[in-house]
């Protein structure tokens, strides 16, 4: 069983800075790409960073420029650093990770974390 765990959320002020954390546990063979989605009410989920374990990145047009994402293989740990916050990026921020478990690879999802940004 694979497991996601994501931490760091919490409430900012608008042009604030949060850090968010991912780690992937269980049986894993290994990571391929990890990465962030969120989700607001009312909204389809849509894509804010991926990161291949080759070093590619593939940001959602919004964030570009104001968020970072970045890994430690050896942790199966992604992050998020997020800069320049603003009201509409309040959501549910949930961690994606593709792992490869048992010969077979397939897609997890963590449980979210909360990000919320005032005006």
């Amino acid at each position: 069983q694979v497991r996601l765990v994501e931490s760091g959320g919490g409430l900012v002020q608008a042009g604030g800075s949060l850090r968010l954390s991912c780690a992937a546990s269980g049986s894993i063979f290994s990571v391929n790409t990890m990465g962030w989605y969120r989700q607001s009410p009312g909204k389809q989920r849509e894509l804010v960073a991926l990161l291949t374990n080759g070093g590619s990145t593939n940001y959602g047009d919004s964030v570009k420029g104001r968020f970072t994402i970045s890994r430690e293989n050896d942790k199966k740990t992604v992050y998020l650093q997020m800069n320049s916050l603003k009201p509409e990026d309040t959501a549910v921020y949930l961690c994606y990770a593709e792992v490869v478990s048992w010969g077979r690879a397939r897609g997890y999802w963590g449980q979210g974390t909360q990000v919320t940004v005032s005006s």
